[in-house]
Parts: structure tokens; C-alpha cells; sequence
């Protein structure tokens, strides 16, 4: 069993970990600690302890994890304080304001000898994870362009923001999902070119990328908007010999807003209107539309990973090097529009 406690009693706890972790028997949720436990407006958990004393998590010899699902400014004290307190610390993402921050993190973890890691579940989204099946089908031959996009409508959000801290922006709240899916499939780029736009204003806060990866010669462009009224395809993926479409993006974020939890069997699960569609031509120049079951993502298998890292002594499967690489490509775009590696 992996006991794990929680620092934060908000949406991030409540709606992506706390649900996927209710589902798994080997986990148990011991003590949730926030400033103002008693004033939360979330239903508690049968069986947990909650607190407004953070020793009740530092302190406790049961608690083998403690999940940090604060704001990105918190992260970096939290961390070391948890760390210090001698436990393994799983982060909400971005996994540190800073790339020196994530580095000191990483060193100060490796000293002590304990875990700390960053939580990537949408590594695990459903149309992600169909990309994946799509390409290493071989349909599509040698791929020459991916593009990826986050698109809201939500034009409230800049145009009542003012110049709030990077790590509060569309850019670095967002990309931080799709750049790492593609580090995390596809591994360090040759090149990344930026283009950060602020569509209200200089005195608000960026609502616009549009970002290029380069790997030889292919190009993979990461997309979002605050101001997309009618959404972009979320996946299209071109290849020499045929694309892939993906109009619509992972449902569990979906259903998690509409309290429809993981431990219903269709939660998440694509219909066959959400389906993507392969086309490509046959060996007599016919063209082909094949229509392709989505993968069921599944963002609880970030913390399956987890318990197999402290409980089985496998390997991290989102490495340090891989967040390092995220976090320096992150920072190097609040002020650089291309970057070579």
C-alpha cells in the first residue's frame, strides 16, 4: 500500500488526482493539508484527515508520498520543505517557476535520496495516446509535420487580466502539456521557434503561441488561443503517405467538470463520433478513410508509475531529464523567438 497525503485542497487535488486515485486499491489518502481546510467548499473524503497543520504531513511515518497541488509559485518552497522533511514528493505542473529551480529541486532530492517527480498525466490523454497507435501503425509513412492545439474560447480571461506573472499566462499554464507530450514521444528537438502574442494588449497577459519543434525534417507545431470560438482539430498528423485527424480532445476533462468521476466505466471514453479518421490512398491509387477507435486515456496511470517506482523499484518513467528539458525550453521562450539545441 502507498500512503500519500496532499498539500493544496483545491481544483487540481479534487478534480485531477483525487478521483483516479480513489479508484486504485494499492493507494490510500491519509491527511489533506491547506491553509484554510475548514473554509473549502469540496466535499471531504470518508477516511481522510484534513488539516491546517502541514506537521500532520511532515510529520507522519505512514505517509510515504505527499502531492503538492498548489500554485506554480508555491512550488519551489513547498518542495524543498518537503524534502527536507525527509518525503517523496510528486508536483503539480509547471513543476517549478524556473529551469535552476527544477535543477536545485532534482539535486536536493538525489542527496537526500528520495523521489521527486512532476505530474504529466496528460501524457495519458486518450487522443495523445491514439497519435501514438496512428503512427507506429506505419500508415502513415515518414511524417514531415504534427500540428497540436489547446484552443478556449474564454475571452474574459485577458481581457480583464493585467501583466500577471509568467508562470500564471496561457503560455506557460498550457504549452506545458503538449511540449511535453512531444518531448516525452519524440525526445529533444533540433530547434524551437516562438511566437508569444498578447492579442489585448502589452498590459495584459499573453493569450496567443503558436510554436515550432524541429526533429530533422519534421516540424511540430503546439497551438493555442484564448480566443478560438470555434476550436481547431485537436491532432492533425501528415505524413508521405497519408493524415491523420483528431478533431476532438481527451474527454476526462469533460467529464471531470461535470462530476461524472472514473469509477464509471464509460468516464472518459470516446464515442464513435469522437473518433479520428486515417486517409490515406491503396496500392491502386484508391483513396482510403479509415475511421480509428480512440485509446482510453486514463490520467491515474501517473500515479500507477508512482507506486511502481517506490513500492517495486522501477524506473521513472517521467525522468528529470525530461522535465529539465521542458523547463528550459519553457523559460527560454518568455524571451527568445528561436532556440537551437
Amino acid at each position: 500500500m502507498l500512503t500519500i497525503g496532499y498539500i493544496g485542497n483545491g481544483k487540481s487535488a479534487n478534480r485531477y488526482h483525487i478521483p483516479y486515485v480513489l479508484t486504485r486499491n494499492n493507494i490510500k489518502i491519509k491527511t489533506i493539508y491547506d491553509l484554510h481546510i475548514s473554509h473549502d467548499v469540496w466535499k471531504k473524503i470518508d477516511g481522510v484527515n484534513y488539516t491546517e497543520n502541514i506537521d500532520d504531513l511532515l510529520n507522519d511515518p505512514q505517509i510515504d508520498l505527499i502531492v503538492i497541488c498548489t500554485t506554480p509559485k508555491t512550488h519551489y518552497e513547498l518542495t524543498k520543505t518537503v524534502l527536507n522533511a525527509g518525503k517523496n514528493v510528486m508536483v503539480e505542473k509547471p513543476f517549478m517557476p524556473t529551469y535552476e529551480q527544477a535543477k536545485e529541486i532534482f539535486d536536493l532530492a538525489k542527496s537526500k535520496n528520495l523521489f521527486v517527480q512532476t505530474y504529466q498525466n496528460r501524457r495519458y490523454d486518450s487522443d495523445f495516446l491514439t497519435v501514438q497507435k496512428v503512427i507506429e501503425s506505419g500508415k502513415l509513412g515518414e511524417l514531415f509535420e504534427i500540428v497540436l492545439t489547446f484552443d478556449y474560447w474564454r475571452p474574459e480571461v485577458p481581457l480583464h487580466s493585467t501583466r500577471v506573472p509568467y508562470y500564471d499566462t496561457l503560455y506557460y499554464g498550457h504549452v506545458v502539456h503538449t511540449m511535453d507530450q512531444i518531448i516525452s514521444y519524440f525526445g529533444k528537438p533540433d530547434k524551437v521557434k516562438y511566437e508569444l502574442r498578447h492579442l489585448c494588449g502589452e498590459d495584459k497577459m499573453n493569450d496567443y503561441y503558436d510554436i515550432d519543434m524541429y526533429y530533422g525534417n519534421l516540424k511540430i507545431s503546439l497551438k493555442s488561443s484564448y480566443f478560438m470560438k470555434h476550436k481547431r482539430p485537436s491532432f492533425c498528423v501528415y505524413g508521405k503517405q497519408g493524415t491523420f485527424i483528431k478533431e476532438t480532445p481527451d474527454r476526462q476533462e469533460e467529464h471531470l467538470k461535470e462530476f461524472y468521476m472514473p469509477r464509471h466505466k464509460d468516464f472518459g471514453v470516446d464515442l464513435p463520433e469522437h473518433y479520428g479518421k486515417l486517409y490515406t490512398v491503396d496500392e491502386n491509387g484508391k483513396d482510403v478513410i479509415e475511421v480509428i477507435t480512440s485509446q482510453v486515456g486514463d490520467y491515474g496511470r501517473v500515479y500507477d508509475h508512482v507506486y511502481d517506482v517506490l513500492k517495486n523499484g522501477k524506473e521513472k518513467v517521467i525522468t528529470n531529464e525530461q522535465t529539465l528539458l521542458l523547463m528550459k525550453l519553457l523559460e527560454e521562450g518568455l524571451t527568445k523567438e528561436e532556440v537551437i539545441l
